[in-house]
């Protein structure tokens, strides 16, 4: 997928205050004219009484443009809820940075799907948000992000939400 001197920037996004950061860090710091950005979702629990879900579950969907990523239609179909707050930032990104952005949708665990998609498309890094979970949080339920950087085939950065004092 990636050619010689063409990078492949992997984000994790969730749609949430965490992996809206790591966009932001992202473009703030990683992002460069002519790369590709590539969202890395994951359904967790898919329907599987959706079309798209059966049929993709072992691959993971095809990559979706973000012009028809930012219909509503086309997430519906795979069962995500991309919010408003994030498109408009990924459009901006993709017109200020002049980078092509492409959405996957991976279905099962967040922590193996992630690695085998950083296994089988050859991404030059992977920037994945923190949801902040305490440390016992983080025993019982296990870290995405945690698990990631322990095994992924590539860098992975991770991106802590900003922190809001009073």
């Amino acid at each position: 997928m990636a050619t010689e001197g063409e990078r492949w920037v992997g984000l994790a996004v969730d749609f949430s205050e965490g992996s809206r950061a790591a966009l932001k860090w992202a473009a703030d710091n990683l992002l460069r004219t002519g790369d590709s950005l590539l969202l890395l979702h994951v359904v967790k629990d898919p329907d599987y009484e959706q079309r798209e879900t059966i049929l993709w579950e072992a691959t993971g969907s095809p990559l979706i443009p973000l012009s028809e990523f930012s219909e509503p239609s086309i997430p519906k179909k795979y069962g995500v809820k991309p919010d408003a707050e994030t498109l408009d930032m990924l459009n901006t990104i993709a017109k200020q940075k002049e980078v092509t952005v492409v959405s996957k949708v991976l279905f099962g665990d967040p922590r193996e799907k992630l690695c085998q998609a950083i296994h089988d498309i050859p991404m030059s890094c992977l920037v994945i948000g923190s949801r902040g979970l305490g440390k016992l949080k983080r025993v019982l339920l296990g870290s995405v992000s945690d698990y990631v950087v322990n095994n992924a085939a590539c860098p992975v950065t991770v991106v802590k939400p900003p922190t809001t004092h009073t």
